[in-house]
């Protein structure tokens, strides 16, 4: 790897932190429903906004970078969060919060799509899943960070911003800037596409391959079973040991802060151990950990069950779109597009969460993401050996 390319590591991952900032939205829907009395399939509707974004923008992305290129396309992406991050700092209305969330999950989908592909550009397909997966842990940092930052904001008193929780949305537009700025003085040789670029229909044709379709049904699942853990921990925390707001959102934490150390163990684990034998593993743990969400009633119980699925779930998006991406290399683009429209699933999950917690409790919420847990069990064949 050249020199240039090591020092292109420090603005990708930089962006993956900045990719994180869309897990916010967990914790964000709980204050906001806190805020304007809202009810649970309301407040599930801006979780399900940022991540319905991903359905239209990801594959018109992956054609967008065959026209621009990855790096171009990253720096647009961060633009767009950057924006979003601002809005909500004049305000926290109902048509606020919408037209933010709207807007962090356009940006969101522009930078999965785009830099995951930047990750092969910079080091090459050696590796991938593992460096993916380090790229996980970085963005999952800020992702277990939110909730503190939200936290912070709401118990003490900011008078020069009056942000409130909302002083999470100014402390990562300003790291947003920073990424813009650092990405875009740093250069990166990227390859032209060869060949006739992909249509939109023949960009949809290719879920006609079965792991690019498996792939993408795995990818739906993990983030699914991701912004559900994210919203609905704290409401059972809340629900069966009658804890306030501020101190349920420590689950949401705690979930990312087994994310990050499954992302951080999960680079070292998928170089020393087949693909398949992790993903099994983690699987399993899932498993456990919706039977544990499902019946439990005391503190160290659902507590454990929170940690078992933020380490379970930290590296399924990793070797799903690690699988795909190297089984089609000269579409690498249009397949990040359609694995990346996979995280539509965060709009689906939460959505009939709030239905089923509506009609009968959390449990019912669990239920939900227990068939997500179902489908990736039958994937395990198609994970690779290697």
């Amino acid at each position: 790897m050249s020199k240039v390319n090591k020092l292109a590591l420090i603005p990708v991952m930089l962006c993956f932190f900045c990719m994180g900032f869309v897990d916010l939205v967990g914790i964000a829907s709980n204050y906001v429903k806190e805020d304007l009395a809202l009810n649970d399939s309301t407040a599930n509707i801006f979780p399900s906004l940022v991540f319905f974004w991903f359905l239209i923008f990801s594959v018109p992305t992956g054609m967008l970078m065959n026209r621009i290129g990855r790096k171009k396309t990253v720096l647009l992406s961060l633009v767009v969060t950057a924006v979003s991050l601002f809005i909500p700092l004049f305000g926290n209305s109902f048509a606020v919060m919408l037209i933010a969330f709207s807007l962090l999950g356009i940006g969101n989908t522009l930078m999965q799509t785009s830099l995951n592909p930047l990750v092969s550009t910079v080091l090459g397909d050696k590796n991938l899943a593992s460096t993916l997966t380090f790229g996980q842990f970085v963005k999952a940092i800020a992702s277990f960070l939110a909730p503190y930052l939200a936290m912070w904001g709401a118990t003490q008193v900011i008078p020069s911003f009056g942000l409130d929780w909302r002083v999470l949305f100014l402390i990562y537009f300003v790291v947003g800037i920073l990424a813009t700025l650092l990405l875009g003085f740093t250069p990166i040789h990227e390859e032209r596409a060869e060949g006739k670029a992909s249509s939109f229909v023949e960009c949809f044709k290719l879920l006609g391959t079965p792991i690019v379709l498996l792939s993408f049904l795995g990818i739906m699942c993990h983030v699914g079973i991701d912004v559900g853990t994210n919203t609905t921990a704290p409401k059972i925390l809340m629900e069966r040991l009658g804890m306030s707001l501020n101190e349920a959102a420590f689950a949401t934490s705690l979930y990312f802060i087994f994310r990050t150390i499954g992302c951080l163990t999960g680079s070292f684990f998928l170089r020393v151990l087949s693909n398949r034998t992790f993903f099994i593993a983690s699987v399993v743990m899932m498993a456990l950990s919706m039977l544990l969400l499902f019946v439990g009633t005391e503190k160290w119980v659902l507590y454990t069950a929170i940690a078992l699925v933020g380490y379970g779930n930290s590296n399924i998006f990793s070797i799903c779109f690690a699988q795909a991406l190297t089984s089609m290399p000269e579409k690498q683009n249009e397949v990040s597009g359609l694995m990346i429209m996979g995280l539509f699933g965060g709009t689906v999950f939460p959505l009939l969460m709030g239905f089923m917690s509506d009609a009968m409790g959390q449990a019912g919420a669990v239920l939900v993401m227990a068939v997500g847990v179902v489908y990736l069990f039958t994937y395990i064949p198609k994970v690779s050996t290697k």
